[in-house]
């Protein structure tokens, strides 16, 4: 009852209020009708404008993030792919500019944000443009954004370096990271990835979350929206409202996993990969991928003449429902890897070196975490 009395005075008052507004509008309209006209017309100009960027932001994604396709390519000639590509029309609508990317993190994070992103845009883009370079570093930042992918630069830089299924990249699985850049080219890729991490936007590309270089035509090209072409690649975003600005709201994790321990734990990957006794071999392990298929590529398609992997379609239910081992227990890394690798702080309770434990039973829980 109290809480009814309480509320009823304001109320009044507001309905006092509207009422005076309505009359004196009203009375506005009949002196000045003119310009009463003028007004209406503007407001609903507001209000469709209003509507059309709500339309074109999309409303955020509900369900479950698209699984990021595997580099898999088709087995042609790079003349026939060109061909192919150019065939592809670019989306039609609008491609709005990504927004503009917000680092929090600390000087720290970013010396490896800077590191990993500068490695993309260099082994991805080194002989393209700047605009090139420019348009490889704004996926990365898209992909980071977009909950589909790791919300670290690292994490997408390196999504899938280590897995026998293939890297999103493919410089981190492909032996390229063996080949130390030069000063000036790794000189003009840093810089481009400061102005990317410092809020610099390069819009042709939109939202695009994946390319390709154009001579080659993947498997998942078809499926996706080509939104522009930049130098020697072709952009592309999810279709439907996982490319739309909406499915772009996740903010950046401000936490960057050690690049360097990420560069070696890929090259490890890579040599046992390319350490098998015969592409015989390699074809067999491939076999315990559900889903995949191992095909060989001919010496035109790629340096690499050893095998590439394919899904079939009919094993995609299955591929999805395998539980990833990870690097660690694949590739039995040390301790000290695991640790690194696992992205953990250093804790008070850690013991420095050369001091012996409090108890017996604290140095079996070590031994146990050690273990895991």
């Amino acid at each position: 009852m109290s809480q009814s009395l309480a509320i009823r005075p304001p109320l009044g008052m507001l309905k006092s209020r509207g009422t005076q507004v309505f009359v004196r509008l009203r009375d506005m309209a009949r002196a000045h009708p003119r310009e009463a006209v003028a007004v209406a017309l503007v407001g609903a100009a507001g209000a469709i404008a209003a509507a059309g960027a709500i339309a074109l932001q999309g409303p955020e994604p509900t369900a479950a993030p698209p699984a990021p396709p595997p580099m898999l390519v088709r087995q042609i000639a790079p003349d026939q792919a060109l061909k192919v590509n150019a065939a592809i029309p670019v989306a039609n609508g609008p491609n709005p500019a990504a927004k503009p990317f917000v680092f929090n993190g600390g000087a720290t994070m970013r010396a490896q944000a800077v590191q990993c992103l500068a490695s993309a845009v260099y082994y991805e883009a080194g002989q393209e443009s700047v605009d090139g370079q420019r348009a490889v570093a704004q996926v990365v930042l898209n992909r980071v954004r977009n909950s589909a992918f790791p919300a670290s630069i690292c994490g997408v830089v390196y999504q899938g370096s280590t897995r026998a299924t293939g890297c999103q990249f493919t410089f981190t699985c492909d032996g390229s990271l063996y080949r130390q850049p030069d000063a000036a080219g790794w000189k003009r890729a840093r810089l481009v990835a400061n102005a990317a991490l410092s809020g610099s936007v390069y819009s042709p590309v939109g939202n695009a979350t994946h390319y390709h270089a154009n001579y080659v035509v993947p498997y998942w090209a078809s499926t996706l929206l080509k939104n522009a072409v930049v130098g020697a690649h072709i952009f592309y975003r999810w279709a439907g409202n996982w490319g739309l600005p909406g499915a772009f709201g996740r903010s950046y994790s401000a936490h960057e996993p050690n690049a360097a321990f990420l560069r070696s734990a890929a090259l490890e990957a890579e040599a046992a990969t390319a350490n098998q006794p015969s592409t015989a071999g390699l074809a067999a392990a491939v076999q315990d991928i559900p889903g995949a298929q191992a095909i060989a590529l001919k010496p035109s398609m790629r340096g690499d003449k050893r095998v590439a992997v394919r899904f079939k379609l009919a094993g995609r239910e299955a591929a999805s429902k395998v539980a990833h081992q990870e690097y660690v227990e694949t590739f039995k890394a040390s301790d000290n890897l695991r640790w690194t690798l696992s992205g953990q702080a250093e804790t008070s309770h850690d013991q420095p070196l050369g001091k012996a434990a409090a108890s017996s039973s604290a140095a079996g829980t070590f031994g146990a975490a050690g273990e895991r």
